[in-house]
């Protein structure tokens, strides 16, 4: 047996920054991860889809530069040097989350680790035949693709023509024709790039639009620039079965119908992987497999806490990086506590889609005083120079009664990079008047945010 400060069970972004934090701050600390360092996040999802995203976005320029006045010829995807540079830069990634674990001296342990239970010394983990011990438990175990209980979606899953987000973005061959089953966010990414790769891409969902909890409005016109460039979408349908080569499926008004492919995606959403790693040894307490969490991450189990998607709370990874802090924070006694109403999220097509707060709808079933202000982004001077065409928009959501923002929505290039400077308004609380005195540069496509509040 082992003795330490922390243990921390997971080792993607709650877990590995966690551990990170915990090791600065003087505590010893071991963290358990059977896969990479950098989880799900740095392996099999942010960070590789981003690679072959934008691979995809250089192959799109190239392919429409007339409308810049440049003209080129032959522009071609090497998809396997696509996949090769993206593994490069995986790997280059999981070898500085290693490189910070050493500087921090934190354990690394390369095994599953299993809660066993407690003891004199703390919470017990067991790994590869040894056991760790610690008074504190931070459990980041992450999540893992749903896996519908679709006929022939297992057979498919074992014959390697049904894959997750983890085996699509190690695919080797350009699909003719991929099925992706879900118009979330990975399924819209992986679509995207699939489409400007050559593939003829077909997403089916459930829900009568796309992207989620995302704006309605903005979905709209994210589901019209992806029509525009070749993807097709049957919304309202309801798949009922896998075959080899085709994917059968049920429409709103209750038509049995059918698409061929090469490869079908399943991209219905994620839970939490809290099954088999010993919750029940120490009474932790879940709901639809998600642990349970209090404003400091803390579980009903004094000491143990859980960030990251095993909560099931934001399944976002930047949301798991604050997680972790809070978690590290009120282990060593610092004030701090997690608030979600600030959390930007983006999807990363083309154009990409930032959010961050209310909608208008969730606004009003909270009870605010809602008003909304929905401005072209033909408004922004950079937008236009570099966006011929470009029908992207900036919704505002406010609460009249309090006179401050309380969400932003926006669909265009360079929304992934500007959305944090909204989610720090809506954070601060300040007044929309004081927003107005914010000076942004010019030209920007945030300036877009500022002309928006001016229509307040």
């Amino acid at each position: 047996m082992e003795q330490f400060d922390l243990l921390v069970l997971g080792g993607g972004p709650g877990g590995y920054l966690a551990a990170e934090r915990a090791g600065h701050a003087g505590l010893k600390t071991a963290v358990f991860e059977k896969r990479a360092l950098g989880g799900v996040c740095l392996n099999e999802g942010c960070i590789p889809s981003k690679a072959l995203l934008y691979s995809a976005k250089v192959l799109d320029y190239a392919n429409h530069g007339s409308v810049y006045g440049v003209t080129t010829t032959g522009a071609k995807l090497d998809h396997n040097a696509v996949i090769d540079r993206k593994d490069g830069v995986v790997q280059m990634l999981v070898s500085g989350v290693g490189a910070k674990m050493k500087k921090n001296k934190v354990t690394v342990v390369k095994s599953t680790g299993v809660i066993k239970g407690k003891t004199e010394g703390g919470y017990a983990i067991e790994a590869d035949g040894k056991e760790y011990v610690a008074p504190k438990l931070i459990i980041a175990a992450g999540s893992e693709a749903v896996v519908p209980p679709i006929p022939g979606v297992k057979e498919g899953l074992a014959a390697g023509t049904v894959l997750t987000n983890r085996e699509i973005l190690s695919l080797r061959v350009i699909p003719k024709e991929l099925v992706v089953i879900g118009g979330g966010v990975i399924g819209l990414e992986m679509a995207s790039y699939f489409n400007s790769a050559g593939s003829k891409v077909t997403v089916i969902e459930m829900l009568n639009k796309i992207a989620g909890p995302t704006d309605a409005e903005i979905s709209t016109i994210l589901q019209k620039n992806c029509e525009k460039k070749g993807v097709t979408f049957k919304l309202g349908c309801k798949v009922t079965a896998v075959e080899k080569g085709a994917v059968k499926y049920q429409t709103a008004d209750g038509r049995e119908e059918s698409v061929s492919c090469d490869y079908t995606l399943l991209s219905i959403g994620r839970r939490p992987s809290s099954a088999g790693i010993g919750l029940e040894s120490i009474g932790v307490y879940t709901e639809r497999r998600a642990i349970k969490t209090d404003e400091f991450m803390r579980t009903n189990v004094p000491g143990v806490y859980a960030v990251g998607d095993i909560n099931g709370v934001y399944m976002l990874a930047h949301a798991a990086y604050r997680e972790a802090e809070v978690a590290v924070n009120h282990i060593l006694g610092k004030k701090d506590r997690m608030r979600y109403n600030a959390i930007p999220s983006v999807i990363y097509t083309s154009p990409e889609v930032g959010s961050v707060g209310e909608t208008e709808d969730t606004a009003k079933a909270k009870g605010f005083d809602v008003k909304t202000v929905s401005l072209p982004l033909v408004y922004s001077g950079r937008y236009v120079a570099e966006n011929p065409g470009g029908d992207g928009i900036c919704k505002l959501v406010v609460d009249k009664k309090a006179n401050r923002l309380l969400g932003v929505h926006m669909i265009t290039p360079y929304a992934s990079e500007i959305i944090y400077g909204a989610a720090m308004m809506i954070e601060s609380e300040l007044r929309i008047d004081d927003l107005k005195e914010i000076v942004f540069p010019h030209p920007t496509v945030s300036e877009i945010i500022r002309e928006a509040l001016f229509e307040i």
